[in-house]
Formats: C-alpha cells, sequence, structure tokens
C-alpha cells in the first residue's frame, strides 16, 4: 500500500472520529456492505428515541390533534425529502413506499391494469427486482450497453408498429449493485426525444433504480425535463435508518396510475359496498391515491431525524461522494497490487478503474491461488466474519452482471442449478468455475483503516509468497519400481455434523468409504426449530466452535462447545450422541417437515432430547430441534 502515495487529508480523519464516537457497533470490526444496509450513527438512535418518549403521533386519517401533527410532519418530510434530490415539489410527488422494490412494484401494478398492457426493456445490469417485472409485460427484451446504444440510435427493441397505444416501460440502474458500474443518467432524456420522433408511435416511460447511487451520491433531480418519469431508492441505505423507501413521479407521466384498480385505505373520499360498486379516488395529489392504509408514521418521522443528523455529520452528499471515491481508489489499486510469488494475480477484478471510469464505491472481485484455482467464497466470507470484517458474497441479486462478468452462459447457470446449486449455499463453485463474486461496498463511515486491514487480510491469507514446487522431469523407473504409489493419504477428516468443526481420523484407523462418501461424514445437522432448514456456518458463524468426537468404544458422539458462554444458562461443557438408532430417541415425524442440504431435499429425523435441544440453542442463540440423524439421499 505504501507505494500508493495517497495523502491522508483532514477530511478523512474527520470520518475516522466521526466513526469511532457514533458507530461504536463497528469499533472492533469493519463494515464493507454499505449497498445492502448502512450501520445507524449513535445520535441518530437517541433523537429518535427523544421522539417518541416526548411527543404522541396518530393516525394521520383522523382530526384529532396527535393526528393533524402527524399530518403535518409527515407533509413537511415529504418536501424535505424531494429537496435532498433537488427535486421540485411543483414538477414531483413523493409516495412512501417499504423499499426500492415496493416502489418498482407499485409502478408495474399500474401499468399491468393498462387497457393495453406494456412492453418492458431492461439493462442487464439490473436487480433481480428489476428483472421481476418481466412477468408483467406483454413481452419485454434484455440489453446490454452496445444494444442499449442502438436503441437510442433508431434501433426498436419491438417492432414498432406492433400495437402503437401499448407503451414501453424502460428500467435500468443508476449504479450497478454488483461492480459499482455507472449509467447515464442521460438516457432518460434521450429516451424522450424517442417519443417525440416523427417516426415513433409509442409511449416510452423511464423508471430508474437509484438505490444503489444514492448510497454514496448525491442525485440531481432538478431538470424535469430529463429526469426519469419513476425513481425508486431506499433511504436505509444512505442513512442506515429507517427501513422506509420512496417512489419519486414525474408529474408530468403520473396518468399511467390512472388506470391502477386497488385501493386501500385512506386513497378514497368514498366507497359504496352494498347494492353498488363503487368508489371516489382522492383527486388531490397522486400520493394519496396510492399510499395505501396507515403510512408508517414513526419511521416518517425517523426519517426527518436521519437527514438531520447525516447532514452534521457529513455536511452533503458531494463530501460523502469524494470519501468513498478516494477510498475506492485506495481499496482498487492495493487489490490489484496483489501479486501471488508467482507473478499471477490474486484478485481478479471484475469492477471498472474508477481512476478512468465513472463508478461508485464498489469492488467486486474474485481470489484465486498461485496456481489459477478459484477460493470459495463461503471460505472467504468465513474467515472474513472471524476476524470482524462485514462482506458480502454471492450473487448479490444481480443475475446479468454476475453472468457477464463470469462469462456464464444460460445453459451453464441451469447446468449448476441442476448439479444442486442455490442462492446462499456453501456449494459457490461449480465446474471449477465460481457461481459469484466478492463484492466490498464502501459508505459514508467506512475509514482508510477498513481499506487497508482488508487488503492487508486478503495478502495475508490468500496471497503465497512461495512459488509453487513443480513436479520433476518424468524419468524412466527401474522395473521394480514401476508399482511404487507415488501418492498416498496423510491424513482424513470429516465433518460429523454439517457446517461444525471436523474430526480428525486417528493414524492407523481403517475407515469406511461408502457410496455416498466417507462414513460419518455429515451424518447430522442442526435443523432450524421453526423452518425446519439446515442451520449453516456462513450465517451461524459460532457453529464453528462445535467440536464432534467420534468415540466408538463408548458408542457416542461428543460435542464440546469451544466458546465462551453466559454462567447463568447453566450450560453443559459437552453433550454425548448415542450413534445408535434407536427410535425412542427420536421425535415423532412431522408431516410436511424437510430441510434442505447441500441443494437436496432430506428428511431429517430430529431427537426428543430437551437437553440436547437446549445445548445447541443455547450455544448458538436460535432455536434448533437438536443435531437431527438423516439418512444420505
Amino acid at each position: 500500500m505504501g507505494s500508493l502515495n495517497i495523502q491522508h487529508n483532514g477530511y478523512h480523519a474527520d470520518v475516522e472520529k466521526i466513526r469511532e464516537e457514533e458507530y461504536p457497533m463497528l469499533k472492533d470490526s469493519i463494515y464493507l456492505d454499505h449497498a445492502g444496509t448502512t450501520p445507524y450513527p449513535k445520535s441518530l438512535m437517541d433523537r429518535f428515541a427523544q421522539e417518541m418518549t416526548t411527543n404522541l403521533f396518530g393516525n394521520p386519517h383522523s382530526a384529532s390533534a396527535s393526528s393533524q401533527l402527524s399530518t403535518q410532519r409527515i407533509q413537511d418530510i415529504r418536501l424535505r425529502a424531494l429537496q435532498f434530490f433537488n427535486a421540485d415539489p411543483a414538477d414531483f410527488d413523493l409516495v412512501y413506499v417499504a423499499n426500492a422494490t415496493a416502489g418498482i412494484k407499485l409502478v408495474v401494478d399500474a401499468m399491468r391494469c393498462l387497457p393495453t398492457g406494456f412492453d418492458y426493456v431492461y439493462h442487464q445490469a439490473s436487480h433481480t427486482s428489476l428483472v421481476g417485472v418481466r412477468e408483467e409485460a406483454q413481452s419485454s427484451a434484455c440489453l446490454d450497453t452496445r444494444q442499449m446504444e442502438d436503441w437510442l440510435s433508431g434501433s426498436y427493441p419491438f417492432d414498432n408498429n406492433e400495437d402503437a397505444e401499448r407503451p414501453i416501460l424502460f428500467a435500468y440502474p443508476a449504479q450497478s449493485n454488483m461492480d459499482g458500474r455507472r449509467f447515464p443518467l442521460s438516457w432518460s432524456s434521450q429516451i424522450r426525444r424517442q417519443c417525440q420522433s416523427p417516426t415513433n408511435k409509442r409511449k416510452i416511460y423511464t423508471l430508474l433504480d437509484a438505490a444503489a447511487l444514492v448510497s454514496s451520491s448525491p442525485l440531481d433531480l432538478s431538470n424535469a425535463q430529463t429526469a426519469p418519469d419513476f425513481v425508486v431508492l431506499s433511504f436505509y441505505k444512505i442513512f442506515g435508518f429507517p427501513n422506509l423507501g420512496a417512489l419519486i413521479v414525474r408529474k408530468e407521466s403520473q396518468d399511467v396510475f390512472s388506470s391502477r384498480r386497488y385501493f386501500g385505505g385512506g386513497t378514497v373520499d368514498m366507497v359504496v359496498c352494498l347494492k353498488e360498486q363503487w368508489h371516489a379516488p382522492k383527486d388531490g395529489f397522486l400520493h394519496e391515491r396510492l399510499e395505501d392504509g396507515t403510512l408508517p408514521i414513526h419511521s416518517i418521522i425517523a426519517l426527518d431525524i436521519a437527514m438531520d443528523v447525516h447532514a452534521k455529520l457529513f455536511e452533503s452528499m458531494e463530501r460523502v461522494a469524494g470519501h468513498t471515491g478516494f477510498l475506492a481508489r485506495r481499496l482498487y489499486q492495493g487489490l490489484k497490487a496483489l501479486r501471488h510469488a508467482n507473478g499471477e494475480p490474486v484478485c481478479a477484478i471484475y469492477s471498472p478503474d474508477p481512476e478512468t471510469e465513472d463508478s461508485g464505491p464498489v469492488v467486486a472481485f474474485n481470489i484465486r491461488n498461485a496456481q489459477g484455482i478459484w477460493i470459495s467464497l463461503a471460505e472467504v466470507e468465513k474467515l472474513a466474519t472471524l476476524k470482524g470484517i462485514h462482506i458480502r458474497t454471492g450473487g448479490v441479486c444481480n443475475p446479468g452482471g454476475i453472468a457477464t462478468a463470469l462469462g456464464l452462459e444460460p445453459w451453464e447457470m441451469k447446468q449448476n442449478f441442476s448439479s444442486g446449486f442455490r442462492c446462499g449455499t456453501d456449494n459457490d463453485t461449480m465446474g471449477g468455475n465460481p457461481t459469484g463474486i466478492i463484492r466490498v461496498s464502501l459508505g459514508t463511515m467506512s475509514t482508510i483503516a477498513d481499506v487497508d486491514r482488508f487488503v492487508q487480510f486478503v495478502e495475508e491469507f490468500y496471497r503465497e509468497d512461495t512459488p509453487p514446487t513443480l513436479p520433476p522431469p518424468e524419468t524412466k523407473l527401474e522395473p521394480s519400481l514401476r508399482n511404487t504409489p507415488e501418492l498416498f493419504i496423510k491424513s482424513i477428516v470429516v465433518y460429523p455434523i454439517k457446517s461444525c468443526a471436523g474430526f480428525h481420523v486417528p493414524p492407523g484407523i481403517d475407515w469406511e468409504v461408502r457410496s455416498e462418501g466417507l462414513v460419518w461424514d455429515r451424518e447430522w445437522c442442526l435443523v432450524h426449530r421453526g423452518s425446519g432448514q439446515a442451520l449453516s456456518q456462513k450465517r451461524y458463524p459460532l457453529m464453528a466452535l462445535l467440536r464432534p468426537n467420534l468415540d466408538f468404544t463408548r458408542g457416542e458422539l461428543q460435542v464440546t462447545y469451544a466458546g465462551d458462554v453466559s454462567p447463568l444458562s447453566r450450560l453443559p461443557s459437552s453433550i454425548s450422541v448415542p450413534l445408535s438408532k434407536n427410535p425412542k430417541m427420536y421425535a415423532p415425524k412431522k408431516s410436511g417437515m424437510s430441510s434442505r442440504v447441500c441443494g437436496e431435499e432430506i428428511t431429517p429425523q430430529t431427537y426428543a432430547s430437551a437437553q440436547i435441544n437446549d445445548f445447541f440453542s443455547t450455544v448458538l442463540g436460535v432455536p434448533t430441534n437438536d443435531a437431527g440423524r438423516f439418512p444420505f439421499a
């Protein structure tokens, strides 16, 4: 990192001070997943608690004093949220939603109700929530950037004469949530000019997914003529709290919602239910017709506080963008510089170089060893978790981006699925190739120390500083030596309980190999009491501290917990589970209860012993049924 020669300026020092004072939960760890959910500052929660304990907020669909207070605050905060994005309330309306996905669904629900339906075009870097819109369209097309430019040049993705009355919805991300690549905000105005072309016969609406962009950069909607028709975002990705999103609608495009059929409480002025089926929607602001039911009052109040605290701590989104951009460049160069002793790069980086291309503070990559073999994503994430580093791995809900980065064809992705790959499972390398990526996404409270520590983590555990030993050149052996085996087994490790620590087979012990694999390997699993699903170390890292031991003399599986346990729990240091399959040990099977292990569906036999259940429940802090024996498929 010394070769980067980057100055540690005053603003970065201020952020490190803010981090220390406002984010106590990050004291002994680093958080590198800001594209998911941003940690919230301590002062935000203190202010929110004070607001909740000193004011009474009623249902805004009423005339009481507490209700009118809610109504006033909600409208004031709505205007303030629009101003945060430089959106003039004369040109835009803001609809409160649960998150960006809920905003997308609100637009799709309206367009589906149009008499002609709609056609759909989306960019290949779209989040899964945008991809899913295609299921509601009459027809759809997925375009890469080159095809998008062809469209803007006049080459339509659909037959322009197919149905002149059927509108087209075009959706794309302002910033890819996978690799941070940014796409032109000018596409919205270019598409709008297409609508005004004499050769165009169809109305085109634009939907911008701004969720990833606004977490670390400003969004300027000051020009209503060039702005997207619909913008969706999640406030918690900016401020950490509250869990609230927004749909921002350009008023010139609000006619799309005129055909929407569903209505909820608070969105109508009159409803007739008995001898006639009739209702009168509210005809004032658009948000009055779209915000069904009681609004999340307390979350909206929290949004007001969040904007206050954010401005006090970080001043502006422009400063946040400068800070995170600086860190992204440092991280990118640090990972790029890592080389194995044989000169091969440690990291295969998929994000664009922030020095040469406009991109967000996201670095997506995978790790290879010196021989070019891919390192398991699950392995990296588990080790990072043990080191107090919060990252995200996998497909990150971006199927098109992942397929493009990894060069995966549709048939390969289907083949991986048929071979047992599922989202969130540990078998993340199929056919010798990765199925996802490692993502580091930097945010407001990220520091230089975080970036340097993560680069050091990758270097310490994955950079090989000794050149690989090449096999000696083949030589002719004496006849008496030709049958001498060149390979031997040094040790065997089995994992009796899935995702827990391993058991080393003692030297000199014969070990049976069955058609399904080594005997006693993954013979048990821990299952969630509510869902019946097998637990994994990826979600419950404390499972790594459960140490199983196979004692054939006693006929027991002994399990010891190597971590610290509260003395109030009165937890024994270990428990023993009989190796025999006595039916009396198991609880009655419940119909419909199944688990999934490594992509395979199994039916576990769960133990009835409360002592076994309580041991694992206390250790992991999660309700488990036991270490339930299950048959191999």
